[in-house]
C-alpha cells in the first residue's frame, strides 16, 4: 500500500528532483494558481475567517453628509461608531459545538483495534477536529494531512481553506487526483524581513515546492520529498528509505456538498444589524440638538447645496422672509423611537438564526423546564444541519481512516483494513434528564444493559460504565461471600450442613 521511493538518503531529493520534472506543465499551474489566488471563492473563504474574528464590514464605515455642491462627502467631526454584534460567529460556534464538542466514539468488535484507534485519534485530534469544524463552516471545506513528524510521530496538520487549491478526479469532489497549497512565510535577507511564497504540490510521487513570485506569477523549483522515511525493513540493513502514499494524503471534511460557506447564507444580515446598532449609536452620543432642527429667520438665505449640507451635518437652515417680519430661531423636534430599533434588531437575529440553521437560547429560556417535545422543535433546524455535515464528515473520515490503518501496519501494530467501524458523533443536546431516566427505568425489561447505560445522560463511556458495574457486582459477591456465604476460615466441612 505504500510506495517505495530510493535507496539512499542522499539520493532521495534527487530522485524525486528529477520526477518533478512531469510536472513540465509549469505553465498550467501558474495559471490555475493566479485564477485561483483572485477567484470568488477563495475571497468568499477569507471572509468568512475574518467575520468569524470581527473583521467585519463595518469596520470601513464613514459617517457622509451632503457637500456644498450636493456631493456625499465625509465629515469625521460626527459620531462614528463602528460596533460589532457577531451573530456570525456566535452561529459558527453553536454549530461546531453541538457537533463536535464531545469526542467522538468508533465503534469496533475488535478490542485491540478499538485500543489502537484511541491513542491516534485522543485529545489533541479532538481539538484539531474542532478548529476543522470551523473552517468547514468558514470556508465550506477544511482540510486535514496526516503526516510523520521529525520524530516519526504520525500526526495530524490543518490546513486553511483558501490555501488549498484541489484538482478533482471526478465531478462529485470525492477523490483528489492532485492537491496545490500556497501559503506565505516570513524570512530574512540580511537584516531586512521578507515575506515569502511557497506553492507545495501534494501527489502520489511526493511533496513538491516551489517559490512563487506572486507579482510576476513565477513558479521556481525549490526542492522535492517524500511524505516519510523509514528504515529498510530487511533485517541488519541500516539504510534510510523514503516512502510514498498509494493516495494524496489531504482529507477534505467539508459542511455541504456544494462546499459553501455559511457566511454566504447571512452576511447581509450580519452587516445591517451592525449598521443598525452604529447608527443608533451615533445618535445617541450626538449632542441635545442631535435630533432638533434649527429654523433662524430673517437671517441670510441660501441655495440648495448649502441647505442640504448645513441640515444634514449642523441640524440648522437659515431663511428669509418676504413680509421682513422679526428674525428670531425656531425648533423642529426629531422624535427617535428606540422601539424601532429593538424591532428591526430582533427581526434581523432572528433571520440569522433561521439562515444559518441555529437555535434560539432565548426560546429555550422562555420555556422555564422544556419537555423533550419542545426541546427537538427547538433544535430541529440545527439537528436537519447537524446531518448534513455528519454525512460529509463520515465519508471524510472513510478516508481518514484508510492512511491510519496504513500506519498501525508501518508500525506493526496490526492489519486492521478489513475491520469494520462505526463513528459516532456524540452532539451536545439539552435534554430533559429526568424523563431520559424514567424512560430507561421503563424500558429495562425489554432493552438491553448496554443499549440502556448508552442512552443515560450522565454516561460518557459506556464500555468503561459495563466494567465498573461489573466490578462492583464481583465485589459484592465476594463480600457477602456467594455462594453458599463462603468466606475465608468459614468453608463448610464435610458432613456439616449450615443452618
Amino acid at each position: 500500500m505504500l510506495q517505495l521511493g530510493g535507496i539512499e538518503t542522499k539520493k532521495i531529493n534527487e530522485i524525486v528532483n528529477r520526477g518533478a520534472q512531469r510536472l513540465d506543465d509549469i505553465e498550467f499551474l501558474e495559471r490555475e494558481l493566479r485564477t485561483f489566488l483572485s477567484s470568488r471563492e477563495r475571497y468568499a473563504m477569507i471572509d468568512g475567517d475574518r467575520y468569524y474574528d470581527y473583521e467585519q464590514f463595518i469596520q470601513h464605515k464613514k459617517r457622509m453628509v451632503i457637500g456644498a455642491d450636493g456631493e456625499l462627502t465625509e465629515d469625521r467631526n460626527l459620531p462614528n461608531h463602528r460596533l460589532t454584534d457577531n451573530q456570525y460567529g456566535y452561529m459558527v460556534d453553536q454549530k461546531v459545538n453541538y457537533l463536535l464538542s464531545k469526542p467522538l466514539t468508533f465503534k469496533t468488535e475488535n478490542a485491540e483495534y478499538a485500543e489502537a484507534l484511541k491513542k491516534v485519534f485522543n485529545k489533541q485530534f479532538h481539538k484539531t477536529l474542532k478548529n476543522i469544524g470551523k473552517d468547514s463552516y468558514n470556508g465550506g471545506i477544511g482540510w486535514i494531512y496526516p503526516y510523520y513528524n521529525e520524530n516519526g510521530e504520525f500526526k495530524f496538520k490543518r490546513f486553511r481553506p483558501w490555501e488549498v487549491l484541489p484538482f478533482w478526479k471526478d465531478e462529485e469532489h470525492t477523490e483528489l487526483d492532485f492537491a496545490v497549497r500556497v501559503y506565505e512565510q516570513t524570512g530574512y535577507k540580511g537584516t531586512e524581513s521578507v515575506v515569502y511564497t511557497f506553492v507545495e504540490v501534494y501527489d502520489t510521487k511526493g511533496i513538491h515546492v516551489f517559490e512563487y513570485d506572486r507579482k510576476k506569477n513565477i513558479l521556481t523549483p525549490d526542492y522535492a520529498t517524500y511524505y516519510f522515511e523509514m528504515p529498510n525493513l530487511n533485517e541488519g540493513d541500516e539504510e534510510i528509505i523514503g516512502y510514498n502514499w498509494n493516495r494524496v494524503p489531504l482529507i477534505p471534511f467539508k459542511s455541504n456538498n456544494y462546499e459553501i460557506p455559511l457566511l454566504k447564507k447571512c452576511k447581509s444580515l450580519q452587516d445591517a444589524v451592525n449598521h443598525i446598532l452604529s447608527s443608533f449609536a451615533d445618535g445617541m452620543e450626538e449632542n441635545v440638538s442631535g435630533n432638533t432642527v434649527l429654523v433662524i429667520k430673517n437671517y441670510d438665505g441660501e441655495n440648495l447645496g448649502e441647505f442640504r449640507r448645513n441640515l444634514t451635518q449642523y441640524k440648522a437652515v437659515k431663511v428669509r422672509t418676504i413680509d421682513g417680519a422679526d428674525g428670531g430661531i425656531d425648533s423642529l423636534q426629531i422624535e427617535v423611537n428606540c422601539e424601532n430599533y429593538k424591532t428591526i434588531l430582533k427581526e434581523l437575529r432572528q433571520a440569522i438564526i433561521r439562515n444559518c440553521r441555529g437555535y434560539d437560547v432565548d426560546e429555550l429560556k422562555s420555556n422555564g423546564a422544556p419537555n423533550e417535545m419542545t426541546i427537538k422543535s427547538v433544535y430541529s433546524d440545527i439537528d436537519l444541519d447537524a446531518n448534513e455535515i455528519e454525512t460529509e464528515y463520515q465519508a471524510s473520515f472513510e478516508q481518514l481512516l484508510w492512511f491510519v490503518n496504513q500506519h498501525l501496519i508501518n508500525m506493526g501494530q496490526g492489519n486492521f483494513t478489513n475491520e469494520d467501524v462505526e463513528i459516532i458523533f456524540n452532539r451536545d443536546m439539552m435534554v430533559n434528564e429526568s424523563q431520559i431516566i424514567a424512560d430507561i427505568n421503563a424500558s429495562s425489561n425489554i432493552l438491553s444493559q448496554k443499549t440502556l447505560i448508552a442512552n443515560h445522560p450522565y454516561v460518557t463511556d459506556v464500555d468503561a460504565e459495563l466494567e465498573q458495574i461489573e466490578d462492583e457486582a464481583q465485589k459484592n459477591m465476594e463480600a457477602y461471600g456467594f455462594p453458599y456465604g463462603e468466606s475465608e476460615g468459614n468453608e463448610p466441612t464435610d458432613g456439616e450442613i449450615d443452618e
